[in-house]
């Protein structure tokens, strides 16, 4: 069995402090779960460049780390015979393309799986209709496949929340925000997690603050902790954070998320609580399509039904992961994975974003790389 020694989180401790005092962001959770139990919670830092300090219940955006939520809520309604993986979209939603059109070919599993051929479209850059569902549907509806449906992996960064969300309502007769919550959130205790802030929620979501590569947010004197960036500013306003945005907007904890892959390691069951069959785990966190050169990220990337497959080099899941590992990155170093073999469940959340990716993927990688050596020893 697992477990982290005092002289394993004095260790952990060490790498998450390193990475705030050299000023890659203000702040930052980490949270580790060891066979259904929280074992790690650190927090430090500040909500922002004039924020207050950061404790575990400070909340995040979570930006994609929402998508799994989502796509476990769709998991769900496929188990109770509301849908089969396999069914194109428009036996579901039939508005969704014309019979006759290649759209029209598109399947659950495709959605899931980021291989629809609908990664982008003009919808992406309309931050002001976001909080409108009905012209996500309409967008959804009226556009065009850029890849042949099943042929590209292609990562859908908002799309893949649009349909997913849809297909949730269409199901279940609720809105994305409301069965994620009822279904997915409020059974596990995910009590700091949300799509979206509610409508009587108050606003406490940490500050994202941009930044160029190697820009350090200690160094008053390069003029830094200001939004550098236009993804740091769009989610910094209110009308985003209280819009339903499945593939993008989460706020939560670090806690909340580890806790959740805790589950989901340990077969969909954490505390008597079921969130999924263990057949469905074992489906949702399989690899389903791999690529070289993912159609949007432009490198390597494998797709389960929902979440991220690990085992590639240099990926976020870190140099020692395997295949059977699965999870979720999110912009800003917020990264969430789970362990089956060794029953972890992990989760990095930070306020700070930076240009280039592979900066994230290089700090994450460390505490993930942290994290496993400590059960290697």
């Amino acid at each position: 069995m697992a477990k982290l020694t005092d002289g394993d989180r004095e260790r952990l401790r060490a790498a998450f402090d390193r990475q705030l005092d050299v000023g890659l962001h203000h702040g930052a959770q980490l949270a580790v779960y060891v066979d259904g139990d929280l074992a790690v919670e650190f927090a430090g830092g500040t909500t922002g460049p004039d924020g207050g300090e950061t404790t575990a219940e400070t909340r995040h955006l979570l930006f994609s780390c929402t998508k799994p939520y989502a796509g476990v809520g769709l998991h769900q309604l496929i188990e109770r015979g509301e849908a089969d993986y396999d069914d194109p979209v428009v036996d579901h939603w039939p508005e969704f393309a014309d019979e006759s059109e290649e759209k029209a070919e598109i399947t659950i599993r495709q959605v899931l799986s980021h291989t629809a051929g609908i990664p982008y479209g003009e919808f992406d850059e309309a931050a002001d209709q976001w909080g409108d569902w009905d012209a996500v549907v309409a967008a959804m509806e009226e556009i065009e496949p850029v890849f042949d449906p099943g042929e590209t992996p292609a990562y859908h960064t908002f799309n893949y929340g649009w349909l997913v969300g849809e297909l949730i309502r269409r199901l279940s007769g609720q809105h994305v925000d409301e069965y994620v919550a009822e279904n997915v959130f409020e059974p596990l205790g995910m009590d700091d997690t949300g799509i979206g802030l509610g409508p009587e929620e108050e606003d406490d979501v940490a500050t994202l603050t941009g930044f160029e590569v190697f820009d350090r947010c200690r160094d008053p004197e390069e003029g830094l902790g200001i939004p550098a960036s236009e993804s740091a500013e769009a989610f910094n306003a209110e009308a985003v954070r209280r819009a339903v945005i499945p593939a993008a907007n989460g706020v939560g904890t670090a806690r909340d998320m580890a806790r959740f892959y805790a589950c989901v390691a340990n077969g969909g069951e954490l505390d008597g609580t079921r969130l999924l069959e263990e057949s469905t785990v074992e489906e949702a966190t399989r690899t389903h399509a791999e690529t070289e050169s993912d159609g949007t990220l432009s490198r390597p990337a494998r797709y389960g039904l929902g979440f991220w497959t690990g085992g590639l080099a240099n990926d976020m899941f870190g140099s020692l992961s395997r295949e059977r590992m699965f999870g979720h990155a999110g912009l800003g170093s917020v990264f969430g994975w789970g362990d089956p073999e060794l029953g972890v469940g992990f989760a990095y959340v930070t306020n700070g974003i930076r240009e280039e990716s592979w900066e994230h993927a290089a700090r994450v990688a460390g505490l993930s790389d942290a994290v496993r050596l400590a059960f290697a020893e």
